[in-house]
């Protein structure tokens, strides 16, 4: 399958990686297309990997990644274009975090409105899924790192988007338990997570770690 990954950050190059080593046509993304890191991880991940500018993967894409920073994140879609992700799932995995004061940070959306809801605002004809934004990139692409059982979270307001989402997670991540929460409002309450995420992070000295919703 064909995927763009937009970012070249640690959740973007540990799911490109994971997604080149499943036998997936990888595009990186960046605002460049000569972008160091870009071209430095398509010649670490190999066959399967290449790299240039957000609206080349984009356009490259069947399936599209957002791993940019949660503040830069309309920016660099608005780069992408349009025309290159309608029709298209758009999985985003950006957290709307802002460190203007330093950690821990503050959310750049908050209350009635999260980034995943503006991204869909933004690209109404783009099937836009939230997950894997609760959970450190190691484990989002190897759950098994985190002992027992523990949960992914989907949210989208297109029901066969979300159904195809937890395919893969299921699939190509090996996730064991995805939870549904409902339509895209829900991620403000995921997104908002992160906030506690940070500090369970900061006094745990730890990210391999996540939570279970115990029934």
């Amino acid at each position: 399958m064909k995927i763009a990954i937009l970012g070249t950050g640690m959740v973007g190059t540990t799911l490109g990686t994971k997604l080149v080593s499943l036998g997936h046509d990888v595009m990186m993304g960046s605002r460049t297309a000569g972008n160091e890191k870009a071209a430095a991880w398509t010649a670490a991940a190999g066959r399967g990997a290449s790299h240039g500018t957000f609206a080349s993967a984009a356009a490259h894409g069947e399936m599209v990644f957002n791993c940019t920073s949660g503040t830069g994140a309309l920016d660099a879609l608005a780069a992408a274009g349009a025309e290159n992700l309608q029709d298209k799932i758009l999985v985003d995995i950006s957290n709307p975090l802002v460190f203007a004061r330093g950690a821990p940070p503050m959310l750049q959306f908050h209350g009635e409105d999260s980034l995943a809801e503006r991204i869909q605002k933004a690209f109404p004809r783009s099937r836009v899924v939230k997950t894997l934004n609760t959970i450190t990139a190691a484990v989002m692409v190897d759950p098994a790192r985190v002992p027992g059982e523990h949960d992914v979270f989907v949210s989208g307001n297109d029901a066969s988007a979300k159904t195809r989402v937890t395919e893969i997670l299921r699939d190509w991540f090996g996730w064991k338990n995805v939870v549904d929460l409902g339509d895209l409002a829900a991620s403000r309450g995921t997104e908002a997570y992160l906030l506690f995420w940070l500090r369970v992070a900061s006094a745990m000295g730890k990210y391999d770690f996540n939570i279970h919703v115990a029934r």
